[in-house]
Order: structure tokens, then C-alpha cells, then sequence
């Protein structure tokens, strides 16, 4: 327990969970980083809210499991979620984002040893997590690697010929091939999985890691008119790649910072462990009252074209992307009520005391302060708000942190709303 002001604890001499005193006194006595806490209030319809704002974590602080080293849209760093995951919870206990896009938050919780429960309603976020909570051995891949006869005669639309050379794209077709197949016989296991997930994040991209010329970060695709163009501009022509070696370089990658300990936690909670691709206001597959931890970034507001940027990918995988039922809300209203829906069922599956970490972002050149939007959601559908949490790297004492020329000269924040249910 916190007893004294003069003497804050440190990370590692956190055993317990702290509760919400506890831990608004340890962020008030943070300076792991050499500047101490600022603390301001923003008046709230739940009364004066406080808000904490330091450097409580930074990529420099530690280096992150190499597993979380694969390209997704509008991802957290891992610093983030085991911030809070480990001040409050023990193992054991779950660990829960209803938006968990490439899975940042679950592979920190069951590295964690806690159990990891997502869900998203785009399909490619199971592919990514799944695989790396169940992450097979470098040598099990190569062997499967050999065993997949990517000479196996295979003809792909033409019209990727602008991202590929011939001889590639026969090898990502046989591919394709090979896991449909094993999907439609019901054969498919974590090593194949792991794979799949490999060459969906290896489809497109602006080096020689990737199985493509060099086209647009690997987030997303251009269309094959933009690719033509961009091949004009840059006078290229798409070389050949070996997909299998390429695979296994990031496989190795992916694995390299794996350790004996990692990989026991990674078991220790693989059969408890829950993905759901659905829509994070109605997750019926979760029991009510058993999450302890909601850690999650919620889409912003941006306009999203979900089959314009995943078409290769959803090519790749065999998902149509038009029954991809992605919505993103483009006023704060609706982000609002949406919100308000999400927020309704996580007081529903949460555990009484349990809490909700919601990190939102500025928008709209910072015209629009989601945190305070996030407020009003979250105690709409009764969650009771602690504190507003501001992860401001490179910030100054003088800089105004609710103003617009903090982020416009360069500081990195995240702003975590807390909430807990009553």
C-alpha cells in the first residue's frame, strides 16, 4: 500500500493491484522519468474529474516483445496496456479490448499471464492475434515451410502483376491455395496459422522484406491503378521474391525476443482465451460480470475506407470485403452514441470494481478532445469516471496540455480515460 507521499513505490515493488486511491496516489507521486506529475481538473457532469500528466511510459522504458512487431492501422504502443495491466490485476485474471485491432493488448496480457479476451468486427484482427498467442517454434515453420509446394501451378488475377513479379505471384497463389484447402477439410492448425498471418503482413510493402515492389506502407493497399502509376513514376518493375524465405525471416523476427518464460506464459492461458470478430456492443460469448480489465483505443473519427484498403489482404484470405460490416462515425454525436452502446455492455461484462482504460486521441487538428466526449459516453451507460490520464512525452511545466500547441510542436500523447464500475 501507498503511506507515504515521500515515499512513492516503483513498479517493481507493486505486488498487489492498487485501488483508485491507490493508484491516483502513485501517479500523482510518478517521476520514474525525472519530471514530476502535473495535476489539473476538468469540470465533468460527474463533478471536478482529476487529470494526471507525465511521461508514465515511453518506448525507451523497455523493449517490447518482438511479437507485436507486425504493421496494423492506428495501433498502441504495448507500454501502454502493461501500464495498466500490471497496477491492476493479478494473473489469472481477464484482460479484455472490445476493439483489439492487431492485438496489442492481449499479447501483453497473457504475456502477462493473464487471460486475453478481444473482439473486433474487422475479421483481419483474429488472423493477426491469434496466431501470436499461440506462436509455433522457428523450426516447426520451416518445416511446414517445406512441406507446402509453392511450386504448385497456380494462375492469380493478372492485374497484381503491377505488384509482383510473375514467379511470386504464382508462389502467394499456391499459397492462398494450400490454406483454403486446409481450411475446407478442417485441417488447418496453429503452425499454418501462424504462417497465413505472416503473409497477410507481408503482402505489401517499401522494402525487400515484403513479398511486393515498393508500394505504400504495409497497413494498407493501393489500388492496382495507383500501383501502376507509382511503378511509372519510380521506373520499377516488380522483382522476383521468395515468399517462403521471407516468411521465415519475419517468423524469426517475430520469435527472436521470445523467452522460455514467455512462451509458458503464452500456454498457461492459451485454452481460456477468447477472440470474437463481431461488434463490441453485443458480445453475448462473455459471461457478465468476469472482466477485471478493459484496456482499449476505439476507432476515432475518421472516414475509413475498410474494402478500399484491405482488398489484397481480403483477397489473400478469402474474406469479401463488403460483408465487412465496418462503421466509423464521422460526428462527434454519433462517435458519441456509439461509444455510449460499447461503454453499456462493457458495465455489463466488467466485475464490480473493475475498471476501463480508454485512450482516445485529439482530432480534427485538435478542435475535438475525445476524452472529454468519452466522459459523457461512459457515464451515460453508468461506468463511474477516476481520472483522466495524460501520456504526454516531451511535454513542458508551461505547455497548456488541453490547448492546441502541445501536439502542433511535436509531443506524443496518449489520453487514457479511467473509468471503474460502481
Amino acid at each position: 500500500m501507498i503511506t507515504s507521499r515521500a515515499a512513492p513505490l516503483e513498479a517493481s515493488t507493486i505486488t498487489q493491484p492498487l485501488d483508485l486511491q491507490q493508484f491516483k496516489d502513485y501517479l500523482a507521486d510518478f517521476r520514474e522519468f525525472g519530471e514530476p506529475t502535473r495535476i489539473e481538473h476538468l469540470n465533468s457532469p460527474a463533478g471536478s474529474i482529476p487529470v494526471f500528466i507525465n511521461e508514465f511510459w515511453t518506448s525507451r522504458q523497455r523493449a517490447a516483445c518482438s511479437l507485436h512487431e507486425v504493421s496494423y492501422r492506428a495501433c498502441f504502443k504495448p507500454q501502454l496496456p502493461r501500464f495498466f495491466i500490471e497496477r491492476l490485476t493479478t494473473p489469472g485474471e481477464i484482460v479484455y479490448d472490445p476493439f483489439m485491432g492487431r492485438g496489442t493488448t492481449l499479447i501483453e496480457a497473457a504475456l502477462l499471464r493473464r487471460v486475453p479476451f478481444g473482439c473486433d468486427i474487422n475479421p483481419l484482427s483474429q488472423i493477426f492475434a491469434g496466431a501470436r498467442l499461440h506462436p509455433p517454434t522457428l523450426t516447426h515453420i520451416q518445416q511446414r515451410l517445406e512441406e507446402i509446394s509453392f511450386n504448385r501451378p497456380c494462375t492469380g488475377p493478372p492485374e497484381l502483376l503491377a505488384f509482383y513479379h510473375p514467379a511470386t505471384l504464382q508462389q502467394i497463389n499456391a499459397l492462398r491455395h494450400y490454406f483454403m484447402e486446409r481450411e475446407r477439410t478442417g485441417t488447418i492448425d496453429y503452425v499454418d496459422r501462424w504462417i497465413q498471418m505472416v503473409a497477410t503482413n507481408r503482402l505489401t510493402g517499401h522494402s525487400t522484406g515484403f513479398f511486393s515492389v515498393y508500394t505504400l506502407p504495409p497497413n494498407q493497399a493501393v489500388s492496382v491503378k495507383s500501383q501502376i502509376k507509382i511503378n511509372a513514376t519510380r521506373r520499377q518493375v516488380p522483382p522476383p521474391r521468395d515468399v517462403p524465405k521471407i516468411i521465415l525471416k519475419k517468423s524469426r523476427q517475430l520469435l527472436s525476443k521470445l523467452t522460455p518464460q514467455n512462451l509458458a506464459s503464452l500456454r498457461r492461458v492459451a485454452e481460456d482465451r477468447l477472440l470474437i470478430t463481431g461488434f463490441s456492443s453485443a458480445t453475448p460469448q462473455i459471461k457478465n460480470s468476469t472482466i477485471s480489465l478493459v484496456v482499449t483505443s476505439p476507432p476515432f473519427l475518421d472516414i475509413v475506407d475498410y474494402r478500399a484498403d484491405n482488398w489484397l489482404r481480403c483477397w489473400f484470405l478469402g474474406i469479401d470485403p463488403a460483408a465487412v460490416q465496418v462503421t466509423t462515425p464521422r460526428s462527434v454525436d454519433q462517435w458519441q452514441a456509439g461509444m455510449t452502446t460499447t461503454f453499456s455492455e462493457l458495465n455489463r461484462v466488467l466485475r464490480r470494481g473493475g475498471q476501463v482504460a480508454f485512450e482516445v486521441g485529439e482530432v480534427r487538428k485538435g478542435t475535438v478532445r475525445l476524452e472529454e466526449v468519452a466522459l459523457k459516453a461512459g457515464l451515460d451507460a453508468g461506468l463511474q469516471p477516476a481520472f483522466i490520464l495524460i501520456n504526454a512525452q516531451q511535454f513542458t511545466k508551461t505547455a497548456n496540455c488541453w490547448g492546441i500547441s502541445n501536439n502542433s510542436k511535436g509531443t506524443n500523447s496518449n489520453r487514457i480515460v479511467l473509468f471503474s464500475k460502481k
